[in-house]
């Protein structure tokens, strides 16, 4: 099997031979082909065979109300008390309704609320305790009018059914439907979309010597059957965001090259979310130590990301990405810039 990694552009002289990556605003006239056994290289887009090309050039569908054609900040939520960037400031009722109208004023479209940090070496908490910490939240926020898109961040079954029931809109499963054999069902019997992310092992031992044959490849291949397990449940393409799972078993290394290569995932034929905000890797390059203070690292990957294709952002800081963002969109040529910033 061939991978198709489109050589994307931005530039005002876009060839008439050229197609646009998913209805976005990016273009490519060529693609880097990639294998297990075989080096990298460059071929047309008649080279690239007819269902991979529809992968990536088929307009992606709106999400939660939200237009793919220009790019979607998630606001993060955390209301934990051990999340490695932000546990405990959340963890409060108030504290958290406050966040979340925060980050509507800032300019987020949507916001993730998770109530079980993942972070490694993070311990799982009871279904009681993640209930107790989310569902008040998701039904406080809607009880006073707030009109953004949420998603819940969870791996179970059980508590993504009752957030959906308290006004959440979408599924953010780390596990991608593998920890909770009742999650595909689930989803699909609310009709909710869902962002599959993947991830190397538990959060507690993910991080312990994470190894790959290839790692863009391998995590390719893993959200691949991870949406066609989503498909055969009921839960179509069109209403599926894919993460690769930026700091989920993954070294330094290993995170270089998935936002190098992010451009491949758009063969899975749906959006892609990118999660790198304020992680260790950018903490280890740039010499910060604390989580709070890598804001421009976050920024300089989530704008490599745009530059991919990426159609979702999951931030902390969402003034500064919002900042961000509008100036990417003010650089491009004026025929692709498409919304409002």
């Amino acid at each position: 099997m061939g991978y198709y990694r489109p050589l994307l552009q931005r530039d005002a002289c876009r060839p008439a031979h050229s197609a646009a990556l998913g209805g976005g605003p990016l273009w490519f006239d060529h693609a880097e082909l990639l294998s297990r056994d075989a080096p990298p290289r460059r071929v047309t887009l008649a080279d690239i065979p007819a269902d991979s090309l529809a992968r990536l050039t088929t307009p992606r569908p709106d999400i939660c109300g939200l237009s793919q054609s220009r790019p979607v900040i998630m606001g993060i939520l955390n209301v934990t008390p051990d999340s490695f960037s932000d546990g405990g400031r959340h963890f409060a009722l108030n504290a958290a309704l406050d966040a979340a109208q925060a980050m509507a004023e800032n300019g987020a479209d949507i916001l993730d609320i998770g109530g079980e940090s993942t972070r490694p070496g993070a311990a799982p908490v009871s279904e009681d305790e993640e209930l107790g910490r989310i569902i008040p939240v998701i039904a406080a926020l809607r009880e006073q009018g707030f009109s953004l898109p949420i998603s819940v961040d969870t791996r179970k079954a059980n508590i993504a059914r009752a957030a959906l029931a308290a006004g959440a809109n979408l599924v953010n499963d780390v596990a991608a439907l593998g920890y909770d054999a009742d999650m595909p069902a689930t989803i699909a019997a609310a009709r909710a979309p869902v962002c599959l992310m993947h991830a190397l092992g538990d959060p507690r031992t993910m991080q312990q010597d994470p190894r790959y044959d290839d790692v863009l490849l391998d995590v390719y291949d893993f959200l691949e059957t991870r949406m066609e397990l989503a498909a055969a449940a009921g839960i179509p393409r069109s209403a599926i965001l894919a993460d690769p799972g930026i700091g989920f078993g993954k070294t330094l290394d290993h995170n270089l090259a998935l936002i190098r290569g992010l451009a491949l995932f758009h063969m899975l034929g749906c959006p892609l979310l990118l999660g790198t905000s304020r992680k260790r890797f950018i903490g280890t390059i740039g010499g910060v130590e604390a989580p709070a203070q890598r804001v421009p690292g976050s920024l300089a990957t989530a704008l490599a990301g745009l530059d991919q294709g990426v159609q979702w952002l999951r931030v902390h800081d969402v003034a500064e990405t919002r900042q961000a963002v509008a100036l990417w969109r003010a650089i491009l040529p004026e025929h692709t810039q498409k919304g409002a910033p």
